[in-house]
């Protein structure tokens, strides 16, 4: 991954109430939900919005009819009433999501820089909106925090388009605003609208609209996977005394900060100790080239390699 790219995150509790946090939201928390039942939403409450994570597929996202979603009704006159960003760049879907949501809740404490960036983008359209969002240098360091680096990629290569028998994943966010419940995808040209939502209605609509969604795949199809953006839990349980249930969110916290540190190391120098311990003796004994030589040569024939593919890409262009 370049330096000015979107690394790709894992759907997961714990790096989305931690990334939000990281840009300076208050008091919201993310949870993953194990079914689709509105019993399970109303359990979480008070409820934001949802994050929905699904294998992504040409068939699944784009209109039978043109300009008419598959699902509920395009409103470019919301355009400009909410938040909603086109997606202009890949991989930045899962932050675009959480932060639709929390940019469109007045009940959410933002912190300065996002109160800022909403600000700032009001009176943009969605296209603009999404390269302001693209360009951000705060959340794009913040989006790829949570991600392990990749050291070693060869940009010389271009990238191999997808098609629909590849594993890739879209994020996409679901809230009621303004009296209605909203689809929020930025790979789609407006918001996509559901009808009449409120916050009191919304767990039971969110499960409909998803079950209409997930029937579009086929049977055996299982890769879904649900968030709900939710009041921080701990504030919850200290309000009422529960502190059995205190013990508890500390725990799940103190885990999701170690899995997320875990996220955040590639190994690269452990693996590289753990193999000269290992092969160090060996090369000795055979009286062959030392280690370091031999990662000296390494490094020279993968670095003409890549000079070599780079001549082949320039000869190629200059037809």
């Amino acid at each position: 991954m370049s330096s000015s790219g979107w690394n790709t995150l894992e759907s997961d509790a714990g790096v989305f109430t931690e990334l939000v946090e990281s840009l300076g939201v208050k008091s919201v928390e993310l949870d993953e939900l194990l079914s689709l039942d509105a019993d399970q939403l109303r359990a979480v409450a008070p409820l934001y919005g949802v994050i929905f994570l699904f294998k992504y597929t040409h068939s699944a996202l784009a209109p039978t009819t043109p300009g008419i979603p598959q699902d509920g009704s395009y409103d470019p006159d919301a355009e400009h009433a909410i938040f909603f960003a086109r997606q202009k760049i890949q991989n930045a879907c899962a932050t675009q999501a959480i932060l639709s949501i929390v940019l469109n809740r007045s009940d959410i404490q933002l912190g300065s820089a996002l109160t800022e960036f909403k600000a700032f983008v009001e009176g943009f359209d969605s296209e603009l909106r999404g390269e302001t969002l693209s360009n951000s240098e705060l959340i794009r360091l913040t989006h790829n925090s949570f991600s392990r680096p990749t050291p070693f990629v060869d940009e010389t290569q271009p990238q191999r388009q997808a098609g629909d028998d590849d594993d890739l994943y879209h994020f996409i966010a679901y809230l009621p605003v303004n009296g209605t419940l909203y689809e929020l995808d930025g790979l789609q040209p407006y918001p996509i609208s559901h009808g009449v939502c409120t916050d009191e209605t919304f767990s039971e609509k969110i499960v409909e609209v998803l079950y209409r969604r997930i029937a579009r795949y086929p049977e055996d199809e299982v890769r879904f996977n649900l968030l709900a953006v939710c009041r921080d839990r701990r504030e919850l349980l200290a309000a009422v005394g529960d502190t059995e249930g205190l013990l508890r969110e500390g725990e799940k916290r103190a885990e999701w900060r170690r899995e997320n540190v875990l996220r955040r190391e590639n190994f690269v120098g452990l693996i590289y100790e753990v193999l000269k311990g290992v092969l160090g003796d060996v090369v000795a004994n055979k009286g062959g080239v030392g280690f370091e030589n031999m990662i000296s040569d390494a490094k020279a024939k993968t670095q003409k390699r890549l000079e070599e593919a780079q001549r082949r890409k320039m000869q190629s262009n200059s037809w």
